[in-house]
């Protein structure tokens, strides 16, 4: 996988899914990852293939688009100040989230490489808080150590 940048952010207020996808998308474009075709992509693929992943006692959010709307790959990590409800990704409704990790990826292989390693490790409840509660370079040490390899 080519190096993919890892960014962090805290304590952010959403009142929806919507308004969250917004900011990332925003965000990510400010810093020259992604194109301006990326939030109405990232929008229309949530619509079609949610993105809410409801786990054991807890559920995240992985929101990404095709490869064709990003510059460079990285990873967005949203911890939110209240959870944000969105639509889950393997039925009709929605799961409270407090982490969302958005994955822009520059090829379609990386992108699902990418989900399987996030997947497996968000299985693990202990990843999960420490990813929620870890200071941020605690969180990019460990995403270099278990993630991208």
């Amino acid at each position: 996988m080519n190096k993919c940048q890892l960014f962090i952010e805290d304590d952010l207020r959403f009142n929806n899914e919507q308004e969250a996808l917004t900011y990332i998308s925003e965000q990510l474009q400010q810093k020259g990852i992604v194109k301006k075709s990326h939030l109405e992509a990232l929008i229309e693929r949530e619509k079609t293939f949610p993105t809410g992943i409801a786990l054991d006692g807890y559920a995240v959010a992985i929101p990404h688009c095709e490869a064709e709307h990003a510059i460079s790959p990285a990873i967005f990590i949203v911890r939110t100040r209240s959870p944000v409800a969105f639509n889950r990704a393997d039925e009709e409704s929605t799961v409270e989230v407090s982490l969302i990790i958005s994955l822009v990826v520059t090829s379609p292989e990386d992108q699902l490489t990418l989900l399987k390693a996030l997947f497996s490790n968000l299985q693990d409840k202990e990843f999960y808080h420490f990813l929620l509660n870890a200071q941020q370079d605690q969180i990019a040490e460990r995403f270099n150590n278990v993630i991208f390899n």
